[in-house]
């Protein structure tokens, strides 16, 4: 990863002038982008944590050119309508795996947006390579940001599994408890017992779970007639070492779980609410209902379903759960966690 010395020195000057102009502005700016929001009658109010975002004019995606629809800029104005009568008041922003090189553009793109009154966005989850030599000097710029409340970085699965337990990546993600700042874990369902002990490493840092931990849903679906249909694809795991590991690492009271993603690997064509239903319970249970957060994952859950359609499943499948409950899922518990006002 390679960021601009003098451009480092030149705006880190001015971070703390910044920081100390910025802060009492937050608060307000967030009440004001609240207000705005319209809910449907009955709806809950909703924090979408993982509100993805991507302008192809000022930011490089590679991953992108292999992604179908996709590969096309995705503003917040597409998410505003996306979102349009469903009650988000409030969203986090989340890393979408830009450049190196494009790693500050990213967190000062998200950042002006936070700042602005004409949108949701509260907060953002950034991108970092924390086990690169020069993380310490990459994230601290932000340290003084009411925005920036963690990073992300996916970390690889495989042959490369050894980087989970590297001394470099460890002592960073320690570095972001001290900074306040979150970890967030995002890799294949076999890797959940490495999360788990990068989670035991830094005893003092948060972390969120994305995605309940990539569960699959086609590898809790019970085909009609106990057959599997030639045409679906094997599923991505075994669901009982998913069902194990997630509530292994739900021991660890320092994670969270954000309910999302799991709509981007359902059946595109078949899929309904109760395929969802076995992850999203599990997780549920096992986290308790003061450690689960909602979360889009839009626009990548385009894949299968519209925002619209991933939340009314959603809503369907904790239709029966009471209130208090339900509404910690879709706001209370992210406001806490993050330090939304």
């Amino acid at each position: 990863m390679r960021i601009d010395r003098r451009e480092f020195v030149r705006e880190t000057a001015t971070a703390a002038l910044a920081a100390a102009v910025l802060k009492p502005l937050c608060a307000a700016n967030a009440a004001e982008k609240e207000k705005k929001a319209v809910p449907e009658p009955d709806a809950l109010p909703i924090v979408d944590t993982h509100q993805h975002l991507w302008d192809l004019r000022k930011l490089r995606l590679p991953w992108l050119k292999s992604a179908g629809h996709l590969n096309r800029n995705h503003l917040m104005s597409d998410y505003l309508k996306a979102a349009e009568g469903l009650g988000v008041v409030k969203t986090v922003y989340m890393e979408v795996a830009v450049a190196d090189d494009d790693l500050v553009k990213e967190a000062e793109y998200v950042i002006d947006l936070c700042r602005r009154k004409d949108n949701p966005m509260v907060a953002a989850v950034i991108g970092g390579r924390p086990a690169a030599e020069d993380f310490r000097e990459y994230i601290t710029r932000f340290k003084d940001s009411p925005y920036i409340k963690g990073v992300r970085h996916i970390l690889p699965g495989g042959k490369q599994q050894g980087l989970w337990a590297e001394s470099a990546l460890v002592k960073s993600i320690r570095l972001l408890g001290e900074l306040g700042m979150s970890f967030d874990l995002c890799m294949p369902p076999q890797r959940l017992p490495d999360a788990a002990k990068l989670v035991d490493a830094c005893p003092d840092t948060r972390f969120v779970l994305d995605h309940c931990g990539n569960a699959d849903p086609l590898a809790f679906r019970r085909p009609a007639g106990g057959k599997t249909d030639a045409k679906t694809r094997p599923p991505h795991h075994d669901p009982q070492q998913w069902h194990r590991d997630i509530a292994a690492l739900a021991k660890r009271k320092q994670v969270v779980c954000k309910i999302s993603g799991i709509i981007a690997q359902a059946d595109k064509d078949h899929w309904k609410p109760e395929d969802l239903a076995p992850i999203i319970n599990h997780c549920l249970e096992v986290f308790g209902p003061d450690r689960v957060i909602f979360a889009s994952d839009w626009p990548v859950c385009t894949r299968v379903a519209s925002l619209r359609q991933w939340v009314d499943a959603l809503e369907q499948v904790i239709a029966g759960r009471p209130e208090t409950e339900r509404r910690k899922l879709l706001h209370d518990n992210a406001v806490k966690f993050y330090g939304l006002s």
